[in-house]
């Protein structure tokens, strides 16, 4: 008999885990087969029983699992006289988590349990068994991570694998997509590319539509795994999201992000969310479904959106900066073509001069140029009069114009807005009249 009153005269441990958050949901005969352990336990002779169970919806492949810590520092204790599982995979899906406690148990003289029987560590014929295990188990879970990712892929290559599906969208049966026949919420997505194709930035249009007040639809999802849609006003990432998702002009792609894993205090961690470039995404598949812009549309704007980001270098134009001098940003070193740099002086501050020390900052090289701006300025500014000036009228004409029609969306936003509340207080009132 391998259970000796000296195993009996510590505690049992029962580890209780199961991987993912919809196991937790769905799968609850698992759990009970797990917490069922502790009464085979005390039927063993064991009237000390501890159940860990921190590591519910956590995956067993690595990451950071608090209660198997807990395990472990209770078995290094020597307090520990058996762990129970129902199979080794319940303890861990790698290697080193699984040498790891076998090796601990050996040591100090704790049994492993599961429903195939029981285990001495120290005894040579159970240490290779329970090894065995450990390695079936970690290549088990490898292949099927391979088979359901390549059965991801095959899906996405044929442009049907949704996810989630984003706001302005629906599902059309289970493998399709259309737009959302929802006038109001197609309204407001258009608004927001009308918005950016006048405005040519995102914080603008984020800046106007929450300046007037005009709110956007936002997806939820209930318990359930129902979706419902939230009106509220946008924030900067909405409107990036929206900008820049590809499936705005109707293109459908799969693989746009990736992961980075690294090791942080001996463990394996995943950080996810990376952005790849457009030549990495696994699929991209156009005129997949009716858009909202058309492609060129869109590669336009991801050029705007490009363009416009500060802090990346040479790689961008950068967006306008505060400041009087009118050519800040868009003057470029002669000598070494790197920005020219922009500093104020003077009593007021209002003083400006264009300056390269990138190569001194860089190579400890002398400063290529520095120049005042008041000439530069005063002569491109006149030029660039000159040259508008026959298209005064016009340009105010364009501009009365275009903050009519932005009257306009706004007070269409708010006639959808009404229309929608007195269809749901219609309904409403229909349904308490029914029953």
């Amino acid at each position: 008999m391998k259970i000796t009153s000296e195993h009996l005269a510590r505690s049992a441990y029962v580890y209780v885990r199961q991987s993912t958050a919809d196991q937790l949901a769905n799968n609850h005969e698992s759990r009970r087969r797990q917490y069922g352990l502790a009464d085979r336990a005390r039927a063993l002779g064991w009237k000390n029983v501890t159940v860990i169970d921190d590591d519910l919806g956590r995956s067993g492949s690595g990451v950071s699992r608090p209660g198997f810590e807990r395990l472990l520092a209770a078995i290094c204790e020597g307090r520990v006289g058996a762990v129970f599982a129902i199979e080794a995979s319940r303890l861990a899906r790698n290697g080193r988590d699984w040498h790891t406690l076998i090796e601990f148990c050996g040591l100090v003289g704790t049994l492993i349990v599961d429903e195939d029987g029981t285990y001495e560590p120290r005894h040579p014929n159970d240490r290779l068994l329970l090894g065995m295990k450990g390695t079936m188990s970690e290549l088990e879970l490898s292949i099927l991570r391979a088979r359901s990712f390549e059965a991801l892929r095959q899906k996405a290559r044929r442009g049907e694998l949704f996810m989630t599906v984003a706001v302005g969208y629906i599902r059309a049966g289970r493998d399709r997509i259309e737009q959302d026949p929802d006038l109001r919420v197609r309204e407001a997505i258009t608004l927001v590319f009308a918005r950016f194709a006048e405005m040519q930035s995102i914080r603008q249009v984020h800046l106007s539509l929450r300046l007037e007040r005009i709110m956007l639809p936002s997806v939820t999802y209930n318990q359930g795994e129902e979706r419902s849609l939230v009106w509220k006003l946008p924030v900067y990432n909405t409107i990036h999201h929206i900008l820049a998702n590809p499936i705005y002009a109707g293109a459908y792609a799969f693989g746009r992000t990736g992961s980075r894993t690294t090791i942080e205090n001996g463990r394996k961690r995943i950080v996810r969310g990376f952005r790849k470039e457009r030549a990495d995404w696994d699929v991209l598949i156009l005129d997949h479904h009716g858009g909202y812009l058309s492609w060129a549309e869109f590669e336009r704007n991801q050029r705007l959106i490009a363009d416009n980001a500060s802090c990346m270098g040479t790689k961008a134009r950068g967006a306008l900066r505060k400041g009087e001098l009118i050519l800040a940003g868009l003057l470029r070193c002669g000598h070494c073509g790197r920005k020219l740099h922009v500093a104020y002086s003077g009593s007021d501050g209002n003083i400006g001069r264009y300056h390269c020390r990138g190569a001194m900052i860089n190579h400890g090289t002398a400063p290529c140029i520095s120049f005042g701006s008041l000439r530069v300025d005063q002569t491109v500014g006149a030029e660039v009069v000159r040259l508008l000036q026959p298209l005064g009228v016009e340009a105010a004409l364009h501009a009365i114009s275009t903050r009519a029609i932005e009257v306009d969306a706004k007070r269409r936003q708010i006639e959808l807005s009404l229309e929608q509340a007195r269809y749901e207080a219609r309904r409403m009132l229909s349904s308490d009249i029914r029953n």
